[in-house]
């Protein structure tokens, strides 16, 4: 499995209040769309839309159960000076199995995103386009993961906003 880069925001602190997305350590949220938000920073130049679940399902054995977990995010960013354009990535709130993928469906599409720690994405940029072009067309994208202790997790991410979202982080970007 090829370890990809996840950026400068893996490391800030950025929590879900009342359903939106707030970074705690500076004031760099730059746009909100829908259920979609939009982050900048500038050193190094990085740039991302990035949404909390609407749902999340948490069982185990079949059965639903009670389960803590840190902030649960899906993002796509954009840093020029990487050369990375439009990467998923999602962070599940708990270290996923080892060894274990991800499994992102969109419209009755599955893709499959492989995990390290608490962080998943897509296997190469050119997955990473098809899944952002499939959400700019759905409504709605689910990420099931199984966590290092046997739960499986089931989040369920609304995609209003997201087009605006990324397409604003890209533009933020550019150049």
């Amino acid at each position: 499995m090829m370890k990809r880069y996840i950026g400068a925001f893996a490391a800030m602190a950025i929590c879900v209040v009342a359903g939106s997305v707030q970074a705690q350590e500076t004031s760099n949220r730059v746009a909100a769309n829908t259920d979609w938000s939009v982050f900048v920073e500038d050193n190094p130049k990085e740039c991302w839309g990035v949404s909390a679940p609407k749902e999340t399902v948490n069982t185990k054995d079949g059965s639903p159960v009670s389960v803590r977990r840190s902030d649960i995010l899906l993002f796509v960013f954009y840093r020029p000076g990487a050369s990375v354009t439009g990467q998923v990535a999602f962070t599940g709130g708990y270290p996923f199995a080892n060894g274990s993928t991800a499994k992102l469906t969109i419209s009755g599409t599955e893709f499959q995103l492989f995990t390290d720690g608490e962080w998943a994405w897509p296997a190469t940029p050119e997955e990473d386009q098809r899944i952002v072009a499939a959400m700019k067309r759905g409504s709605s994208a689910v990420v099931q993961a199984r966590s290092g202790r046997g739960t499986v997790t089931t989040d369920t991410f609304s995609l209003l906003g997201f087009t605006a979202a990324v397409e604003e982080a890209a533009r933020r970007c550019e150049g």
